[in-house]
């Protein structure tokens, strides 16, 4: 284990990741306890409410993210003060995107349905920390033998492909196919592939005068939000609790 450990975490420099990685986690599930119980009237915690103002947890989310992006600028990449800045910048993230759909809105909506596209995109912040850690680079660059690094030519082509493969993705309504194609090219490849979603750019630009593939992409997006969406509502409301309206 100890060998692991070095070979994995300490000797590549992960060991800030993985410790805001795990602040963040703990910080989004705490948070959502907390809020859970103050909405149902339990426990000694109450809302911030300073001459009357409510001040949303994403506030010190904001400061906390400030001063650890900040001390982890100044301080380098090692020893305790990155280890302090990759907490406080953990925790600051996990008490934003735990509002994350509030700031989208610029509305109230935390127990609301649209409230629960912050649990998702907590999920898809943690499932993205952790392809980092097991070693996965942005656009691709992780898999080039050392001499395709050393070529610069070869790697702004893979890095800029790999790059075009995610933009063509999300411009096809598929955005988390986007986000972890940046990381993983393979799944960027396959939103880029497939039909648009129906209400996205691409389909509103290269679908208008083509009838069979507006048909084909609308059938499609009927059946997978048949299949999924109920699911992934479900787990949402399991995570971050049910809505009020």
């Amino acid at each position: 284990m100890g060998d692991w450990w070095y070979r994995n975490i300490l000797e590549p420099g992960k060991l800030p990741l993985l410790l805001a990685l795990t602040a963040f986690v703990v910080t989004f599930v705490a948070t959502r306890v907390i809020t859970r119980m103050i909405r149902a009237g339990k426990g000694p915690f109450r809302n911030v409410t300073p001459g009357g103002l409510h001040v949303h947890h994403c506030v010190p989310g904001v400061i906390l993210m400030t001063v650890g992006g900040f001390t982890a600028i100044a301080g380098g990449r090692t020893g305790w003060g990155s280890w302090v800045a990759a907490v406080l910048f953990g925790m600051g993230t996990g008490l934003v995107l735990d509002e994350f759909a509030l700031i989208l809105h610029l509305s109230d909506v935390y127990w609301s349905k649209e409230g629960t596209l912050s649990v998702e995109v907590v999920l898809m912040t943690s499932a993205l920390a952790g392809l980092l850690l097991c070693g996965f680079l942005p656009l691709g660059v992780d898999g080039l033998t050392e001499d395709q690094l050393e070529n610069r030519l070869f790697l702004a082509v893979t890095v800029l492909f790999n790059l075009l493969l995610a933009v063509v993705a999300l411009f096809k309504g598929k955005p988390r196919l986007a986000v972890f194609g940046m990381v993983v090219p393979l799944i960027a490849l396959i939103g880029a592939v497939r039909l648009a979603r129906p209400a996205s750019p691409w389909a509103r630009r290269f679908y208008g005068g083509r009838p069979r593939a507006r048909a084909r992409t609308l059938r499609r997006a009927y059946r997978h939000d048949r299949r999924w969406s109920g699911l992934e509502r479900r787990i949402g409301y399991l995570i971050g609790g049910a809505p009020s309206r």
